[in-house]
C-alpha cells in the first residue's frame, strides 16, 4: 500500500509539474523561451547546480540521477557539446552513465561552429523531450550564458556576416588580434574586461555586434543580467580556494595522464580539423602549441594550470552576481540540499 501510496503520489506531481511547464511563454518561434514565474506555484519549472570547472557539479548530479529514476540531467556546457573532445572536457565515461539521461552532451562535430543560439535551441527540444516523459530535468554546468540563456530566455543579438569576416581576417595574426582587443577596449570598455586578450572568438563576436547594431556588445543581450523572477532553484558549489585550486591540478594531471595529448592529435588529424569555437576549448589550444613544437610539455601544462584557474575565478564572479543561488561550501553539502528538492518534488519521503 505504502509503495502504491507513494507512486500515486509521483504521478500527481510530475502531472503538475508537466502542467506547470507547458504554462511556460516561448519567447520565440525560433529561439529562447520563458520559464513560468515562481509565483505561480511553489514547484519550481527548472532544478540547477551550477559551480566553477573542476568543483564537483557533474559526480554529484550523476548520484542525484542514479537514486531518483525521473531526474534527467542537461549539460550547460559549452564545450562538452562536442564528440571525441572527451577527456580534456572531462566529459562522464559511457560507463559511469549507463542508467543515466544526460543530455546535450557531444552533439555536435569538433569541425563545427557552436553558439548559444543553437544551445538555445537544442536546450528547449530536451526540455520538451523530458516534459513528454514526465521527468523532472537538472541542468548542469559551469557556463553562465548557457545559465542564463536557458532561465533567463535571453534575447540573442543579431549577425553581420560581412562585418565579421573581416574581423576574423584580421584576427588571423597574433598582431591583428591585439589590435581588435584594443579596438574592443575604446569602443566597449565593460566587454573587454570580461574576456581574455586572446580569445578570438569572443573579442570577434564583441566587436561583429559593436560594430553592426551601433550599440556596445555589453549593453546588449548577453551583456546584461536579468534576475527577473523565474520558478528556478539553483544550488551553487563554490568550494574554498587553496581546495578548488588543488583539484584543478589533480585533475589537469589526471586527464593528460588518461590520453589528452593523443586525443588533440586524433582531432588534428581529421580531414575537417576543428572549428573556431572548439579550439577555444579549455587547453586545447595549449597542447596544439605543444605538438606544433611552439612550446614544451611542461609549459603547455602550466599554461593550461593558469588559464583553468582563471576561468574558475571569472565563473565564480558570473555566478555570484545572481541573487537566485543557494551556496554551498562542498560537493556533499549540495548533493544533501538537492536530495531534499527533489524528494519533494518527486512526493518521496
Amino acid at each position: 500500500m505504502r509503495r502504491e501510496s507513494r507512486l500515486r503520489t509521483f504521478q500527481l506531481t510530475r502531472d503538475i509539474y508537466r502542467v506547470i511547464g507547458c504554462l511556460g511563454v516561448i519567447r520565440s518561434a525560433e529561439v529562447g523561451f520563458s520559464i513560468v514565474d515562481a509565483e505561480r506555484s511553489r514547484i519550481p519549472s527548472l532544478l540547477a547546480l551550477v559551480g566553477p570547472t573542476a568543483s564537483g557539479k557533474t559526480r554529484v548530479a550523476m548520484d542525484l540521477a542514479l537514486e531518483f529514476g525521473p531526474l534527467e540531467l542537461v549539460s550547460i556546457d559549452s564545450m562538452t557539446v562536442y564528440r571525441s573532445m572527451d577527456i580534456g572536457t572531462a566529459k562522464p565515461a559511457e560507463e559511469d552513465l549507463k542508467g543515466i539521461s544526460y543530455h546535450l552532451l557531444g552533439v555536435v562535430d569538433p569541425w563545427e561552429e557552436y553558439s548559444v543560439s543553437q544551445f538555445q535551441i537544442d536546450v528547449k527540444a530536451a526540455l520538451d523531450s523530458i516534459a513528454g516523459r514526465h521527468g523532472l530535468p537538472l541542468l548542469v554546468g559551469g557556463t553562465g550564458l548557457y545559465f542564463q540563456a536557458v532561465v533567463d530566455g535571453l534575447e540573442i543579438p543579431g549577425r553581420w556576416p560581412e562585418i565579421r569576416s573581416e574581423l576574423e581576417k584580421r584576427a588571423s595574426t597574433d598582431a591583428g588580434l591585439s589590435d581588435l582587443y584594443i579596438q574592443l577596449q575604446r569602443l566597449d570598455p565593460t566587454a573587454a574586461l570580461k574576456m581574455e586578450p586572446n580569445n578570438v572568438r569572443r573579442i570577434v563576436r564583441a566587436l561583429e555586434v559593436t560594430l553592426g547594431s551601433g550599440k556596445r556588445f555589453s549593453d546588449q543581450g548577453p551583456g546584461l543580467f536579468r534576475n527577473t523572477a523565474k520558478a528556478v532553484q539553483v544550488i551553487g558549489i563554490d568550494l574554498p580556494r587553496a581546495e578548488l585550486f588543488g583539484r584543478i591540478e589533480k585533475r589537469l594531471d589526471e586527464l593528460l595522464a588518461s590520453g589528452w595529448v593523443d586525443e588533440v592529435r586524433a582531432l588534428l588529424s581529421s580531414p575537417f580539423g576543428l572549428s573556431r569555437t572548439a579550439r577555444q576549448a579549455l587547453g586545447y589550444k595549449e597542447i596544439i602549441s605543444f605538438l606544433e613544437g611552439q612550446v614544451s610539455m611542461g609549459e603547455a601544462r602550466l599554461a593550461i594550470l593558469a588559464r583553468t584557474k582563471r576561468l574558475a575565478k571569472r565563473q565564480i564572479a558570473w555566478f555570484r552576481r545572481d541573487p537566485r543561488i543557494a551556496w554551498f561550501s562542498s560537493p556533499e553539502g549540495a548533493k544533501i540540499e538537492l536530495v531534499s528538492i527533489v524528494s519533494g518534488i518527486l512526493g518521496y519521503p
